[in-house]
């Protein structure tokens, strides 16, 4: 994975190459399928969520370039395995479900950094409520069907990103925006 998979795609930060050394992805899949835990997709969890391929993980682990001064939240995608990879990395951290984060609530209020493991549409107020100004971002995003990972800010209580790289990154049906009319 991490010779053939992350480093030839740019994913050579040595906290990153690291953690995934030494954090087991098959303890993070359903038994039946721990024999692909390595493979370059991502991976059907029996929850319904997914374990993102490790180029995904490996790249929004880099982009966020987290410090032991962070206070962190990551939105899980349904697998424990970002943010298995990310515990000792940051101060402090909070794990929210997609259902938690699209709630108000004070968990993780005023963290300075945010992963959500999946690709979103838009991200939900009540996540961005939780994040301090200036707060960092690295997720998926989801824009005309083509998943990306995106990095940026919030500031004056609003959110900036920018792609930095065509992923297949799976989808947060959660944070899809609302459907209405267009012509």
């Amino acid at each position: 994975m991490i010779d053939s998979q992350l480093r030839p795609s740019g994913v050579n930060a040595d906290y990153v190459l690291r953690r995934m050394g030494e954090v087991p992805r098959e303890e993070y899949v359903p038994a039946a399928v721990r024999d692909i835990a390595y493979m370059d997709r991502a991976i059907a969890l029996e929850n319904g969520g997914w374990l993102s391929a490790p180029l995904v993980q490996g790249m929004l682990l880099q982009e966020a370039d987290p410090s032991m001064q962070d206070s962190a939240i990551v939105v899980d995608g349904g697998s424990g395995y970002l943010a298995e990879l990310l515990r000792p990395l940051v101060g402090t951290l909070t794990v929210l479900s997609p259902e938690e984060a699209l709630g108000g609530g004070q968990q993780g209020e005023g963290a300075s950094l945010l992963l959500v493991d999946g690709a979103a549409e838009e991200l939900p107020k009540g996540l961005i409520d939780r994040l301090g100004d200036g707060a960092r971002i690295v997720t998926g995003t989801l824009d005309s069907g083509i998943s990306r990972i995106a990095v940026g800010r919030k500031s004056g209580g609003g959110i900036s990103l920018l792609p930095v790289l065509d992923a297949g990154v799976p989808r947060i049906a959660d944070f899809d925006k609302p459907k209405g009319w267009s012509f």
